[in-house]
């Protein structure tokens, strides 16, 4: 598993690690059962502390993203099934990053086409820049 921190960014690290798990999910290339590094381990190949990966793996289980194991460690839990509770807390988060952009000037055209390239990124399992 190959991640990409930004150590100088203005998202916190643990936030960086939750995030690029989701984006590995989601495009296929982490896949149902599939171990991940402990906790020791993922914190020693990208020089963060191990209670920042913990955080990160903390939210993933709350998230149901992982289930961790004590004797086998984290691995990526099987997708939920669409229901319309997903539906009601994406529309939540979404108004949110809309209200943002539109706070900061985005024009209504250029979100638009930008979220289109998202879904084709994300549902065509492309990479993520």
């Amino acid at each position: 598993m190959i991640l990409k921190i930004d150590m100088s960014g203005h998202i916190p690290i643990y936030q960086q690690i939750r995030n690029q798990i989701v984006y590995g999910v989601a495009t296929g290339r982490l896949e149902t059962g599939e171990q991940l590094p402990t906790v020791r381990q993922l914190a020693a190949d990208i020089g963060v502390n191990p209670m920042t990966v913990s955080k990160a793996y903390t939210l993933l289980k709350d998230e149901g993203v992982i289930v961790i194991d004590r004797r086998h460690g984290a691995k990526i839990n099987a997708l939920p099934v669409f229901n319309d509770s997903l539906i009601a807390d994406f529309d939540e988060k979404a108004e949110l990053l809309i209200s943002e952009a539109l706070m900061k000037g985005v024009p209504e055209e250029k979100l638009k086409e930008h979220l289109l390239i998202l879904i084709e990124k994300i549902y065509g399992k492309g990479e993520l820049s």
